[in-house]
């Protein structure tokens, strides 16, 4: 993409596609060289983890990292992704905990589910 994030398509799926203003639920793993530091998938029980919701467009108000957000766009639920995240849509040069400033990651993210717009429809009020 022309923000310099890559993504594969590993799977696609064959559900809704996510855009701007839906509210989505994924499961994510985040690499660096590697080694996770980040995933929704731990966790107890047969499927564990917890799986991840954010509105697409929401990293606009820093809510959410930009490679995640824009790296969803577009997607199908039921698929899943490969994003190569450059450090402009990541953690940039402040880094966090491990991760050192200007790191690009790597994110395996499955869409899981699209709910309502969060941001609300207008709806037509019909008088009786």
């Amino acid at each position: 993409m022309p923000n310099g994030l890559k993504y594969y398509d590993l799977k696609v799926g064959g559900g809704s596609i996510a855009k701007k203003g839906s509210r989505v639920t994924v499961h994510y793993v985040v690499k660096w060289r590697g080694v996770t530091f980040m995933t929704s998938r731990q966790g107890l029980g047969v499927t564990g983890g917890t799986p991840y919701g954010f509105d697409v467009g929401a990293s606009e108000q820093g809510l959410v990292l930009k490679g995640l957000d824009y790296g969803v766009e577009g997607m199908r639920v039921g698929g899943q992704r490969l994003l190569i995240v450059p450090p402009e849509l990541a953690y940039g040069s402040r880094g966090i905990q491990e991760i050192p400033p200007n790191a690009t990651l790597e994110m395996d993210v499955e869409l899981l589910s699209i709910k309502q717009s969060p941001f609300g429809t207008p709806v037509k009020v019909v008088e009786g």
